[in-house]
């Protein structure tokens, strides 16, 4: 009997995201349990993607720490043209393999890769909506968000950060400040590219 409630608590701690909107709406995506995976919560994407509205169609789209994927395969089913989801963590990222292939969705591209050594390779292309969602306490923000100035981002790109709200963090002076919410301790915030 107790080995029953053993494979219920295993399961319990993977999980699953949901699409909200667009193509693939209501579809639920697994999830695998991972040291530091926080998947945007469905409130707070719901306000992300109000927010993007006007820009995720045909818009090419970069997810830096995807975990989850979780923005990644909501900007994909609201009409984003390309999304690449870089993340780290193996179990993860082939786990961001699988979900691709449950959507049939050839206009992802997963790279299992450091998000810092990724951007310090010479851009192939630009992206016009980055979301920047690293694991906490890492200061990953500065690095990350210089290292796109450097050729990575569209005219006029819009930039997506999740942090906790204490992080410091020195972005590009050419980042403009459009939207801003806090929700309990995360703070999200959406830039563009002037």
């Amino acid at each position: 009997m107790n080995q029953g409630k053993n494979q219920h608590h295993k399961k319990a701690q993977a999980g699953s995201i949901r699409i909200i909107a667009g193509k693939h709406r209501g579809r639920k995506l697994p999830v695998l349990a991972a040291e530091g995976l926080r998947p945007t919560t469905d409130r707070v994407k719901e306000t992300v993607f109000n927010w993007l509205m006007p820009y995720i169609h045909k818009a090419y789209c970069l997810d830096c720490y995807a975990g989850a994927g979780s923005l990644g395969f909501e900007a994909l089913s609201r009409g984003a043209e390309q999304v690449t989801l870089i993340e780290l963590n193996k179990t993860a990222a082939k786990q961001l393999q699988a979900n691709k292939a449950l959507l049939n969705a050839d206009n992802i591209t997963v790279k299992h890769n450091d998000v810092v050594t990724f951007l310090k390779n010479k851009p192939e292309q630009t992206f016009d909506i980055v979301f920047i969602d690293p694991p906490f306490r890492q200061n990953l923000v500065s690095q990350t968000a210089q290292l796109l100035a450097q050729g990575w981002l569209s005219k006029q790109a819009l930039v997506y950060l999740e942090t906790e709200i204490a992080a410091e963090q020195l972005l590009p002076n050419n980042w403009q400040l459009l939207k801003e919410k806090i929700a309990g301790q995360v703070a999200y915030r959406l830039y563009q590219v002037q």
